[in-house]
């Protein structure tokens, strides 16, 4: 049974190194865990904070992001609207110039049509005179005599009369 004894026996030894245990604790307690911890904190704080910022600078990126892509969007619309609106202008002008064009056509034809009107007016009256006077000289050659001016001039407004209701006009 002495052998037993050993094993519940009290060792001085066993008592001073919990007693060195407790105080080397106490002293690196009082020392060291206590700036430990606050550093520890101090370090998590800072995390916590980078963190922070990291997740204001993303929310603040996607926010510029989503207006940079509305601006483009409207830029789009924009432009997309200033083309369509130079389509209409340009065909507007272009119904404008054609417009003109199809004017002045109408214009150069009225002009061209009063032209040969007047040329072929021009040519019936040219027409008349040299009828006229071929008549008279024919009539001066069937009568072999002169005629009296006062007469010439009556009867060469009696040809002209007739030439002119007759069928010359076509």
């Amino acid at each position: 049974m002495a052998q037993h004894a050993d094993l519940i026996s009290f060792n001085w030894t066993l008592v001073m190194n919990w007693v060195t245990i407790i105080v080397l604790f106490l002293v690196l307690k009082h020392f060291f865990f206590d700036k430990v911890h606050k550093f520890i904190e101090a370090r998590q704080e800072a995390v916590k904070d980078v963190i922070d910022n990291a997740e204001a600078t993303n929310r603040r990126a996607d926010e510029k992001l989503d207006a940079y892509n509305k601006r483009i969007a409207g830029i789009e619309s924009e432009g997309r609207e200033i083309i369509k609106n130079a389509k209409v202008k340009a065909d507007m002008q272009a119904a404008d110039i054609l417009e003109e064009a199809n004017k002045r056509a109408e214009a150069m034809l009225e002009k061209a049509l009063k032209e040969i009107e007047r040329e072929k007016a021009q040519a019936i009256a040219d027409m008349k005179n040299q009828i006229v006077t071929l008549s008279l000289m024919a009539a001066e050659k069937i009568m072999e005599k002169n005629l009296e001016i006062e007469g010439q001039d009556a009867f060469i407004d009696k040809i002209i009369e007739q030439a002119g209701t007759s069928g010359w006009q076509n």
